[in-house]
């Protein structure tokens, strides 16, 4: 059986600043297999299901992604989407119209 790809990854934390891209469903299969016993909660169980009926065919692929997606969010390591960013605001001193 051929691995079933993601439209879009799914990124997730793995140790300190680590990011791990999730980009199918043998993805998926390995990192539910390695994540710790330990720190596993219910959605866990969804999650590994989810991933089983898509790699049988009797639900999307997408919709595997969403229960990986849940089960990241509850255990706490889902990747933030998007950086802080950082953003300069101008005022009216000197020359250059920014703070110095």
């Amino acid at each position: 059986m051929h691995d079933r790809m993601f439209f879009t990854p799914v990124a997730v934390t793995v140790g300190a600043g680590h990011k791990r891209m999730i980009a199918s469903l043998f993805d998926m299969h390995e990192f539910l297999t390695e994540f710790p016993p330990s720190r596993r909660r219910l959605s866990y169980g969804a999650a590994v299901k989810a991933c089983e009926a898509a790699r049988a065919g009797d639900i999307s692929t997408e919709a595997a992604r969403d229960a990986l997606i849940t089960f990241a969010v509850t255990a706490g390591v889902l990747w933030p989407a998007a950086q802080p960013a950082v953003s300069v605001k101008p005022v009216a001193r000197g020359f250059g119209g920014y703070a110095a």
